[in-house]
């Protein structure tokens, strides 16, 4: 690095928006029936468990 170089900042998540066309597509997937699946390739019935299930922490475990 050079000492008369100016330092700049990392940008602020202010400096770093994006419209939604420029994302790029996130894919869940999970863990069924012992491997791994994308949830988009599920049916509507298990798309719709999977939207219902309620994660939890046991207690006195760490996350």
């Amino acid at each position: 690095m050079n000492p008369s170089t100016p330092f700049t900042a990392a940008p602020t998540t202010a400096d770093l928006s994006l419209r939604d066309d420029e994302r790029q597509p996130c894919e869940v997937w999970t863990r069924v029936m012992g491997y791994h699946r994308p949830v988009s390739s599920f049916n509507r019935g298990k798309q719709g468990e999977h939207a219902e299930r309620q994660f939890f922490t046991e207690p006195g475990r760490a996350g």
